[in-house]
Protein backbone atom coordinates (compact mmCIF):
# COMPACT_ATOMS: atom_id res chain seq x y z
CA UNK A 1 0.00 0.00 0.00
CA UNK A 2 3.33 2.44 0.01
CA UNK A 3 1.83 3.69 -2.92
CA UNK A 4 -1.17 5.21 -1.71
CA UNK A 5 0.18 8.03 0.93
CA UNK A 6 3.15 10.53 -0.39
CA UNK A 7 5.08 10.56 3.44
CA UNK A 8 4.67 7.69 6.50
CA UNK A 9 6.37 7.26 9.94
CA UNK A 10 7.22 4.11 11.32
CA UNK A 11 6.45 4.95 14.85
CA UNK A 12 8.28 3.79 17.80
CA UNK A 13 10.86 1.91 16.15
CA UNK A 14 12.92 -0.81 17.61
CA UNK A 15 13.68 -2.82 15.14
CA UNK A 16 16.78 -4.41 13.55
CA UNK A 17 19.32 -2.40 10.93
CA UNK A 18 17.58 -4.78 8.46
CA UNK A 19 14.18 -4.11 9.45
CA UNK A 20 15.56 -0.25 9.66
CA UNK A 21 16.72 -0.73 6.32
CA UNK A 22 13.59 -2.08 4.49
CA UNK A 23 11.89 0.69 5.99
CA UNK A 24 13.65 3.76 4.76
CA UNK A 25 13.63 1.81 1.16
CA UNK A 26 10.14 2.65 1.09
CA UNK A 27 11.31 6.16 1.61
CA UNK A 28 9.70 5.88 5.15
CA UNK A 29 10.44 8.15 8.32
CA UNK A 30 11.40 6.65 11.28
CA UNK A 31 10.09 7.59 14.98
CA UNK A 32 12.22 7.16 17.95
CA UNK A 33 11.00 7.27 21.35
CA UNK A 34 12.22 6.16 24.89
CA UNK A 35 11.33 2.13 23.52
CA UNK A 36 13.52 2.30 20.57
CA UNK A 37 16.52 3.39 22.58
CA UNK A 38 16.49 0.09 25.56
CA UNK A 39 18.83 -2.31 23.81
CA UNK A 40 22.47 -2.27 22.93
CA UNK A 41 20.91 -3.10 19.60
CA UNK A 42 18.29 -0.44 19.14
CA UNK A 43 20.87 2.46 19.73
CA UNK A 44 23.19 0.79 16.21
CA UNK A 45 19.99 1.10 15.00
CA UNK A 46 19.05 4.96 15.73
CA UNK A 47 22.90 5.74 14.79
CA UNK A 48 22.06 3.98 10.86
CA UNK A 49 18.70 6.39 10.85
CA UNK A 50 19.34 9.17 8.13
CA UNK A 51 19.10 12.84 9.71
CA UNK A 52 16.66 13.61 6.65
CA UNK A 53 14.58 10.57 7.86
CA UNK A 54 14.71 10.64 11.60
CA UNK A 55 11.29 11.92 14.19
CA UNK A 56 11.69 12.30 17.47
CA UNK A 57 8.81 11.36 19.70
CA UNK A 58 7.58 10.82 23.49
CA UNK A 59 5.06 8.42 22.80
CA UNK A 60 2.97 10.03 26.32
CA UNK A 61 2.38 8.73 28.45
CA UNK A 62 4.76 5.47 27.65
CA UNK A 63 7.89 4.60 26.57
CA UNK A 64 9.77 7.08 28.81
CA UNK A 65 13.95 5.63 29.01
CA UNK A 66 14.23 4.15 31.80
CA UNK A 67 17.34 3.31 34.39
CA UNK A 68 17.78 0.32 32.37
CA UNK A 69 17.76 1.28 28.56
CA UNK A 70 21.07 1.56 27.31
CA UNK A 71 20.68 4.87 25.97
CA UNK A 72 20.33 6.10 29.96
CA UNK A 73 23.67 6.55 30.39
CA UNK A 74 23.46 9.74 27.43
CA UNK A 75 20.67 11.51 29.28
CA UNK A 76 21.09 14.62 30.60
CA UNK A 77 18.06 16.52 31.81
CA UNK A 78 16.43 14.71 34.82
CA UNK A 79 13.42 16.65 36.90
CA UNK A 80 12.67 15.27 39.79
CA UNK A 81 9.61 13.24 39.99
CA UNK A 82 6.78 12.27 42.07
CA UNK A 83 4.89 9.37 42.83
CA UNK A 84 1.67 10.52 43.11
CA UNK A 85 0.54 13.43 42.24
CA UNK A 86 -2.51 15.32 43.19
CA UNK A 87 -2.15 18.03 41.24
CA UNK A 88 -0.28 19.32 37.90
CA UNK A 89 3.00 21.19 39.54
CA UNK A 90 5.73 23.17 37.80
CA UNK A 91 9.10 21.45 37.36
CA UNK A 92 8.08 17.84 38.52
CA UNK A 93 7.02 14.95 36.84
CA UNK A 94 5.50 11.98 37.34
CA UNK A 95 7.12 8.77 38.17
CA UNK A 96 6.67 5.86 35.44
CA UNK A 97 4.28 8.79 33.12
CA UNK A 98 6.67 9.94 30.39
CA UNK A 99 5.71 13.39 29.56
CA UNK A 100 6.39 16.07 26.44
CA UNK A 101 9.43 17.51 28.36
CA UNK A 102 11.06 14.11 28.25
CA UNK A 103 11.68 14.97 24.05
CA UNK A 104 14.57 16.61 25.44
CA UNK A 105 15.86 12.84 26.52
CA UNK A 106 14.83 11.50 22.97
CA UNK A 107 16.74 13.98 21.62
CA UNK A 108 19.68 14.11 23.98
CA UNK A 109 19.99 10.18 23.74
CA UNK A 110 19.57 10.06 19.78
CA UNK A 111 22.63 12.74 19.15
CA UNK A 112 24.93 10.94 21.66
CA UNK A 113 24.38 7.90 19.66
CA UNK A 114 24.53 9.56 16.37
CA UNK A 115 27.33 11.71 17.14
CA UNK A 116 25.53 15.04 15.99
CA UNK A 117 25.16 18.15 17.96
CA UNK A 118 21.63 18.04 19.51
CA UNK A 119 20.79 21.28 17.41
CA UNK A 120 21.67 19.80 14.22
CA UNK A 121 19.34 16.62 15.31
CA UNK A 122 16.55 18.74 16.51
CA UNK A 123 16.58 21.15 13.46
CA UNK A 124 16.27 17.78 11.20
CA UNK A 125 13.44 16.29 12.96
CA UNK A 126 11.50 19.76 12.94
CA UNK A 127 11.75 20.23 9.36
CA UNK A 128 11.16 16.53 9.26
CA UNK A 129 8.04 16.50 11.26
CA UNK A 130 6.97 19.68 9.35
CA UNK A 131 6.99 18.26 5.79
CA UNK A 132 5.54 15.22 6.74
CA UNK A 133 2.25 16.91 8.67
CA UNK A 134 2.35 19.82 6.94
CA UNK A 135 3.40 22.46 9.38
Amino acid sequence: HRHQFRDGVVHSFDGSIDELRILLSLDLYIGINGCSLRTKENLEAVKEIPLERIMLETDSPWCEIKPTHAGYSFVKTVLPVKKKPDKFEWGQGVKGRCEPWMMRQVLEVAAAVKGVEEDTLARHAHFNACRVFKL
